[in-house]
């Protein structure tokens, strides 16, 4: 144990290392590796929120609201369901069916080859299906902006329907969809809305989620104790509950374990983890496109 923790120590230190190289050595040294991904990922990935992408694709609704972001938009109390599904059927085809592939998360992918990993995401967009991941690896935590789930939360069972959404998309007029194109639930009557997790309701889980929850945690539980490598990647503070303060907390519990955070942001570190803690503060999608050796 002593050794392990003193190569840590040593990989920690060497400043001769580039950021790229130093992750490369702590994934290939790691006997376990744990991913957080964050917005921070998929932003270094290309599909930012801001800018372009989304004042190309919502002209009309940021004039009517002065929206400045595409989050707060998909966030937003539109006046009624019409208005609310002509934004999201844009914003699912922009965020998941019509969501290319991520450069970065291509070299992610690459980098974990043949790691002992598993991967937990506040991310709700299509970036791991669209590079090709193994999908009982990742736990979609926060949701899929592709399912729906009753308003009401009335039972846990999702929806999907790509034909609906694309129709809605192509159909809607003056920023609305026609009325029979709304989606309601089958069991209560309510509108169907997009799956994600708020403040105040929570979100709907279904039995998909808690299969993704359950491996994830099978995961945690057959790798206690071992030498762990924690890595966030793009995770800011504003559900630091889901992904930054559990891996803080499994990295103090654990005296083998390492925690790595990739953000350009210098977030707050326990006093208890700061000598077991690294952060790579370079561009997140170089560090990765260069750790993989290309």
């Amino acid at each position: 144990m002593q050794r392990e923790n003193n190569y840590w120590q040593t990989l920690t230190k060497e400043s001769s290392l580039s950021q790229a190289e130093l992750l490369k050595e702590l994934v290939d040294e790691a006997e376990a590796v744990v991913i957080g991904i964050g917005a921070g990922m998929s932003a270094a990935a290309g599909f930012t929120y801001v800018g372009k992408r989304f004042t190309d694709a919502f002209p009309d609704f940021i004039s009517k609201y002065r929206f400045f972001d595409m989050l707060q938009a998909s966030l937003f109390e539109y006046e009624d369901v019409q208005e609310y599904w002509a934004f999201q059927s844009r914003f699912s085809l922009l965020n998941f069916f019509d969501q290319p592939v991520g450069q970065a998360y291509i070299d992610l992918r690459e980098m974990l080859t043949a790691k002992n990993y598993h991967i937990i995401t506040t991310n709700a967009d299509n970036a791991f299906y669209a590079a090709k991941y193994d999908m009982d690896k990742v736990f979609r935590i926060q949701g899929e902006y592709g399912l729906w789930q009753c308003v009401n939360h009335c039972h846990q069972q999702t929806y999907q329907d790509e034909a609906l959404i694309r129709e809605m998309v192509e159909k809607q007029i003056h920023m609305k969809v026609p009325k029979e194109l709304v989606p309601y639930c089958p069991e209560c009557g309510a509108p169907l809305e997009v799956n994600k997790r708020t403040v105040e309701k929570g979100m709907v889980e279904d039995a998909h989620f808690h299969e993704q929850k359950n491996r994830y945690e099978q995961f945690l539980h057959e790798n206690n104790g071992k030498k762990v490598l924690f890595l966030e990647i793009g995770i800011g503070h504003t559900t630091p509950q889901l992904i930054k303060h559990p891996f803080q907390q499994m990295t103090e519990e654990n005296e083998k374990a390492l925690f790595v955070t990739m953000n350009q942001k210098d977030y707050f570190i326990p006093q208890s983890i700061r000598p077991r803690t690294i952060r790579l503060d370079e561009d997140i999608a170089e560090v990765l496109h260069t750790a993989t050796g290309k």
